[in-house]
């Protein structure tokens, strides 16, 4: 503890002592003075010892004032025995001993800590060691069973903060103290695991066979050590608790196991190989109070690996469902917490397969559970390797496509639906003019919004096509040749008759006239407020993206005309090629659904095969309508860029 942490009330008389406390022996030495104080905490012995005789008097009553003067307290109940062992002066403990500190060894500061109790929480090992001989030597080892308000011993506090040395010195002298549990119920090997010390740990292991591994919650130790490493799970499985029984196989008041707990950790691979290595294949099958086994618990985390380990130690454990059918098998807690990975071990396993179209008590399937958590690939990995069968209805009688038209975002809606639509199927058997539509209003909310901010865009092209057309690059020819000997401008281009020159024209007129065409558009878009708004909005999109490009074109065409170094042109033709097909390729991705394009294709052939009379056009029209726009905008654009830079590149030789 740092010095200035200290508050220190000096005495102003004889009878401005601390009243003493019921837990507190009386104090009759007095409030320290802040001399003594400051000499005990940097251990300067002469000088302590020194105060003590001065306080009470001459050298004729020298050992009686000794006495007297070693009761001294302060500001927090602290005595000179607490203060030396709290800054760990062993030599000035075993002085202050000798001076008749022995009767100081049990007294109680403010929180109720003993000297040993602050020495353990320093983690002075010499300290710990030196009040714990002092303690025994007298034949009464009660001080060190001792406890502060939160009810901690000693070992409870040099455990916590992983003081192995202090740890070592006190189950060595009394190996009882780890069978002792705080106010909280957490025992001292529980705090040393949480404190991550190993050689803690196997202090009290090793020496402490009646020890407990009591924690939080009905825990034990083992459920702590899951988290803190594959050498800390070993001591303890290595070692046999009082009960006889195997912390794996303990659960704590959830119900849960430490294999519960390793299962959910992303890198417990190595941990959760050692506890089933220790334990029998039973343990694999013991579930939580909500009716959840290890296995289910990795499923859910998407944790492949370890659960393949559950289930090549305990094969049967991938047919547990929840005491209530629920949550059905691992591979429902899979598909809802779209695990692509984990779903695919399933389906590498022959044994598993019949998993693939299992119903959990509400009647979902796995792909019902995929197609409600907006998975698409463990939508589309389930219809295309697992073959699973997708008109199967759950207990409210909806199929998995049918479950889609409950989702709010909208590419997720559109992921789920092409790629259901893709594999051909089907939604529950329903009048057509009941079929409920999935809800786009929040989709026209987002049009209107963002046509805004798209139309300033626009704009603002425009208006750089509009000032590059009348600030052409090589400027304007010019003659002197005028009657009156007067300089006279024909106004002509200087670079009129340069390929490069005319493409730049073109170029710049093409981004001018389809950015004047994307306002217009998403203007009207906006005041029409019709429910076919979106195709404006669509075609504005279409042609902003046009004459950005163009816009960019037209600036690399400009550069090559009036520059006639090739390293010049070639660099700045590398950096408009990359940094359009990035921009490209980076927007592409963004906007595109969460599936492959050989489903987005089988998607589009499938439904235009259907035509109108397609359940799927019906119910989400606009699906089809941004699959289309999607492989329109890829195509035009890339095209736009590939012709374009070819052409310009051609040209500017």
């Amino acid at each position: 503890m740092e010095l200035l942490h200290h508050s220190i009330q000096l005495s102003a008389g004889p009878g401005s002592a601390a009243a003493p406390t019921p837990t507190q022996p009386p104090s009759d030495g007095g409030t320290m003075s802040s001399e003594l104080y400051l000499a005990l905490c940097r251990g300067r012995k002469k000088e302590a010892m020194a105060l003590l005789r001065q306080q009470h008097g001459g050298t004729a009553a020298a050992a009686a004032n000794q006495v007297a003067g070693i009761h001294q307290v302060s500001a927090e109940g602290n005595s000179v025995l607490h203060l030396a062992a709290e800054h760990g002066h062993d030599k000035l403990i075993h002085d202050l001993a000798s001076l008749g500190g022995r009767s100081l060894l049990s007294s109680r500061n403010s929180t109720l800590d003993t000297p040993l109790h602050c020495a353990a929480r320093a983690g002075h090992g010499k300290a710990v060691s030196l009040l714990v001989q002092l303690s025994c030597e007298g034949g009464d080892e009660s001080t060190l069973w001792c406890r502060n308000e939160a009810g901690n011993t000693a070992l409870h506090l040099a455990a916590r903060l992983g003081h192995a040395a202090a740890v070592e010195a006190m189950v060595s002298a009394a190996p009882g103290l780890a069978s002792e549990v705080n106010n909280a119920g957490v025992s001292a090997l529980y705090l040393a695991v949480m404190s991550r010390s190993v050689p803690a740990a196997r202090s009290i292991t090793t020496r402490c066979p009646n020890a407990s591994a009591a924690g939080l919650s009905s825990q034990n130790a083992l459920h702590a050590a899951v988290f803190q490493g594959s050498e800390m799970v070993r001591l303890l499985l290595e070692w046999t608790p009082p009960c006889g029984s195997s912390l794996a196989s303990q659960a704590d008041g959830n119900g849960s196991t430490p294999l519960h707990f390793a299962s959910s950790t992303g890198d417990g691979l190595s941990v959760v190989g050692a506890i089933l290595r220790a334990v029998p294949p039973c343990v694999v099958r013991m579930r939580d109070s909500g009716g959840l086994s290890a296995l289910h618990v990795a499923a859910g985390m998407g944790h492949e690996r370890v659960a393949e380990a559950l289930i090549k130690a305990c094969p049967d454990a991938a047919e547990l469902r929840d005491d209530r059918g629920g949550s059905g098998t691992f591979l429902h807690a899979a598909a809802r917490g779209g695990h692509l990975k984990v779903v695919r071990l399933a389906m590498r396993k022959r044994t598993l397969r019949g998993l693939l179209n299992a119903q959990d008590g509400d009647g979902n399937t796995p792909l019902h559970l995929a197609v409600a958590a907006g998975a698409p690939a463990v939508a589309e990995a389930l219809m295309r390797k697992g073959k699973v069968r997708d008109d199967i209805m759950n207990n409210d009688g909806q199929t998995p496509l049918d479950l889609a038209v409950r989702s709010t975002s909208f590419f997720s809606m559109v992921s789920v639906v092409a790629t259901l639509a893709a594999f051909g199927a089907q939604s529950r058997p329903e009048r057509r003019d009941r079929v409920q539509q999935w809800d786009s209003h929040e989709i026209t909310k987002a049009i209107e919004k963002t046509s805004d901010s798209l139309a300033v865009i626009a704009v603002l092209v425009a208006s750089v096509a509009f000032t590059a057309a009348n600030n052409l690059p090589g400027s304007y020819e010019q003659s002197t040749g005028g009657p009156d000997g007067t300089e006279v401008i024909k106004g002509m281009a200087v670079l009129q008759h340069e390929n490069i020159f005319k493409c730049f024209l073109i170029l710049d007129s093409f981004a001018l006239v389809t950015s004047v065409l994307a306002v217009v558009l998403l203007l009207y878009g906006k005041a029409s407020r019709s429910a076919g708004s979106w195709k404006t909005f669509a075609a504005a999109l279409h042609c902003l993206w046009l004459s950005l490009v163009s816009m960019v074109l037209a600036f690399y065409a400009a550069l090559a005309a009036v520059t006639s170094t090739t390293a010049v042109r070639s660099i700045a033709y590398w950096l408009t090629q990359n940094a359009l097909f990035a921009l490209l390729a980076v927007v592409s991705h963004l906007v595109s659904p969460k599936v492959s394009s050989r489903t987005l294709f089988k998607y589009m052939w499938r439904c235009g095969s259907r035509g109108r009379h397609s359940v799927v056009v019906q119910q989400y029209p606009l699906v089809g309508a941004f699959v289309r726009n999607l492989m329109l905008f890829r195509v035009a654009n890339y095209v736009a860029v590939v012709v374009g830079l070819t052409t310009v590149s051609g040209l500017g030789g």
